[in-house]
């Protein structure tokens, strides 16, 4: 694919003819396609950090359509590796900008963002991740605008996409479930670990007992394709994985 000169490209791999991943050097997006040809309308779910936006529009030209085919991005919570993209691909896409409620100020600037209640372990793998990460621009591009969501709400897209709640990564984490296709993204509720690819409880967690609630909550869900914010997905039987997964954590 064609990449933007300075920008580190997104590695994209189409997991079905609808649903494209963008792999970028931390976490990762998706690209949704509801249609075909010139009528195509098309979704991304989250946004990569800082830089992203000319990598994702990259992303969607090499999948045969125009950065302005996207009519929308969804982000999951509102940590750098997910939103950072978001005010650039904005611009540059026309596309709306929707989050959950609780994440909207921090996604805007407007409130310090609260930091993870840390694992003891967790602290050297966040040390890691954030020395992957681009550096933050001192005047980042925010979204002008943000469509704020809440739990239960359903989107004009896959079939009907609707927005489950996914608190304790952080309080207005949110998952997107279309029924219509087994679908599944879970922001970082879920992950697969990078060892193995066993998936697990997402890691960097603000309540880390709410997290478990949310991932038997995303669980118990019919789908068959689940989407991770970090790891590789799971095409095919997902609900199973998630249900044997979540198993292991016992909820508070």
């Amino acid at each position: 694919m064609t990449t933007s000169p300075g920008r580190p490209p997104a590695d994209t791999i189409d997991l079905t003819p609808r649903l494209r991943l963008l792999r970028f050097p931390v976490g990762q997006a998706y690209l949704w396609r509801d249609g075909t040809g010139p009528g195509a309308e098309l979704t991304l779910v989250d946004a990569g950090a800082a830089g992203a936006g000319r990598p994702i529009a990259d992303a969607v030209r090499d999948w045969g359509h125009a950065p302005e085919d996207v009519r929308r991005i969804v982000l999951t919570h509102f940590h750098e590796d997910h939103v950072g993209g978001a005010g650039e691909f904005a611009r540059l896409s026309g596309a709306e900008v929707y989050a959950h409620r609780l994440d909207a100020p921090y996604i805007r600037g407007e409130a310090p963002e609260p930091p993870p209640v840390f694992e003891d372990w967790e602290r050297p793998l966040h040390r890691q991740a954030l020395s992957r990460l681009p550096p933050r621009p001192e005047h980042p591009e925010l979204p002008a605008r943000i469509r704020e969501l809440s739990d239960g709400d359903v989107l004009g897209f896959g079939g009907g996409a609707r927005v489950v709640g996914a608190p304790g990564h952080t309080d207005g984490s949110l998952a997107l479930h279309l029924p219509e296709h087994g679908v599944l993204f879970t922001g970082d509720a879920v992950a697969a670990s990078p060892v193995d690819g066993q998936v697990i409880l997402g890691v960097f967690n603000l309540d880390r007992a709410r997290a478990v609630a949310s991932f038997h909550r995303l669980a118990a869900l019919d789908t068959d394709v689940v989407c991770f914010g970090h790891g590789d997905p799971v095409v095919g039987g997902a609900g199973a994985a998630l249900r044997e997964a979540a198993a292991a954590y016992e909820p508070a």
